[in-house]
């Protein structure tokens, strides 16, 4: 049994970090009662300027009844479903699927209601206030989502946690959590089964005691989470007795599978016997789902070039102007399933750049494949301009038009490069490329060529149309900040 003073001491340190849970939970429910409040007024307004299904009745009077009733019958939706449980919070598509839910639900007992009693509510404001109210909660998430994750990574609203496995096993996780600070999960150190007596894994990973320690070193540390990795037990008796010696401490207590890069909604709970089994579905780029990107493509794609049309002239005009050259520039690339294509860029380099290639300097390992350099002299002076904000990219709306690209993919690769892809990575190859994706809105240049292939394999084994969408967005971003792109 764990000393009573060492309880204290991590139930104490433990209620310090309550707040990466709460905080986020309590917001999320604030945010979504104002964006609620809003939407209503929105809806009132909007039925009374556009009189849309205008019929008899009071309006005012109606709502004033009905108002109060309809805002918290969609907050006890959001609350029922668990939009608001704070395990959503940071990363994956549950938390607006757990939104779009509760609203879709909040419409169907309003309906109900409204049929039942009778109640004269004007279609005109209960069809707005979904088409406005839906959309500004999940605005609202995103931008809730972005905030979490600027406070995480500036170190507030950490969790601790403790990693149990075999010191490869634990380097790995630590990476991911090192590198990914947004989720908010600070690695204290590990306890593994036999230390070796250095004090320390083979990558610098701090060694807190053995496994057979665990309850104490978690409760002396402070620790909130205990994440099990390939390696910590033996055997099922003995991570049963592991769970039970931790429920002592009030940690929280994750399991990792051994599975890495793997999208959430691919992974289901299959129970068996009392064996706890995750089912792994395949990826999801099948023919019937590449053939709605496709059309997904073709539509946006047509509206984006009549939407850029101006700039497309203006950019061309400037580049003509700069030194006389071509406009455009065509450079062989590397498509789906190894097909060459033509890519079409806005000429950002000098005429005869090709030939000038000794003069580069590549700010990467010399084992990386990516080559591109901030200060590459052969890039113009307008060429650094529209590079900056990836507008020598757009003439590659005709490519996806073609069907060489789509909107969303991995990198489109020279075949140089893909000379020098290994096994694994040339699966990048197995679906088409894209003007943006995971990569291009994650640091672009600035990502070491390891994390570029782990965001475009991601992409590829774990495609889904919202993914699709979210990375659209963030595009916007990307493109905004100007981070990793010259």
């Amino acid at each position: 049994m764990l000393q009573l003073d060492e309880l204290r001491t991590g139930t104490a340190a433990r209620g310090r970090s309550r707040a990466a849970l709460v905080v986020p939970s309590v917001a999320a429910a604030l945010v979504d009662t104002g964006l609620i409040i809003v939407a209503t007024f929105l809806a009132a307004w909007g039925r009374r300027e556009l009189r849309l299904f205008d019929t008899a009745g009071d309006l005012d009077s109606n709502l004033s009844i009905a108002a109060v009733p309809i805002v918290a019958l969609w907050l006890l939706n959001l609350g029922g479903t668990g939009a608001w449980a704070p395990h959503l919070f940071g990363a994956g598509s549950a938390e607006y699927k757990h939104v779009l839910r509760a609203s879709v639900f909040a419409a169907g007992w309003i309906g109900i209601a409204c049929y039942l009693t009778r109640f004269p509510l004007s279609r005109g404001f209960f069809f707005l206030l979904f088409v406005i109210g839906v959309p500004l909660l999940l605005v609202g998430r995103y931008a809730l989502r972005a905030t979490l994750h600027v406070l995480r990574r500036r170190g507030h609203l950490q969790q601790k946690v403790v990693l149990a496995g075999t010191p490869r096993q634990v380097d790995e996780i630590a990476g991911v959590l090192h590198r990914e600070r947004w989720l908010g999960l600070n690695v204290l150190g590990a306890v593994v089964p036999t230390p070796d007596g250095s004090g320390e894994t083979p990558r610098g990973l701090a060694v807190l005691g053995p496994t057979a320690r665990t309850g104490a070193i978690v409760t002396s540390s402070g620790a909130d989470v205990v994440l099990f990795a390939g390696g910590a037990v033996t055997s099922a008796q003995e991570m049963r007795r592991a769970v039970w010696e931790l429920e002592e401490t009030g940690v929280n207590i994750l399991i990792s599978p051994s599975l890495t890069d793997v999208a959430s909604d691919r992974v289901r709970s299959r129970p068996a016997a009392g064996l706890p089994l995750l089912e792994l579905e395949g990826p999801s780029a099948s023919r019937p789902r590449r053939m709605l990107k496709r059309v997904f493509d073709v539509t946006v794609t047509s509206m984006l070039v009549l939407a850029f049309a101006p700039v497309l002239l203006v950019v061309a005009l400037l580049v003509k102007l700069g030194d006389g050259g071509p406009v455009l520039f065509t450079q062989q690339r590397v498509g789906r399933q190894g097909r060459p294509f033509g890519v079409l860029k806005f000429r950002s380099m000098v005429v005869g750049a090709d030939t000038l290639t000794a003069t580069m300097r590549n700010k990467h390992d010399v084992d990386h494949v990516l080559s591109k350099d901030e200060d590459d002299p052969r890039i113009t002076r307008v060429g650094r301009v529209i590079r900056r904000y990836s507008l020598d990219e757009l003439p590659q709306l005709f490519n996806v038009l073609r069907g060489d690209m789509s909107l969303v993919g991995p990198r489109p690769p020279l075949q140089t490069e893909v000379d020098r892809y290994d096994m694994d990575v040339h699966r990048r190859l197995t679906v088409l490329p894209g003007m943006t994706g995971l990569w291009q809105v994650s640091g672009r240049a600035d990502l070491s060529w390891e994390d570029s292939v782990r965001l475009d394999l991601y992409y590829v084994d774990n495609w889904s149309m919202t993914q699709d969408l979210l990375i659209l967005a963030r595009t916007v971003h990307a493109v905004v900040s100007r981070r990793g792109a010259y």
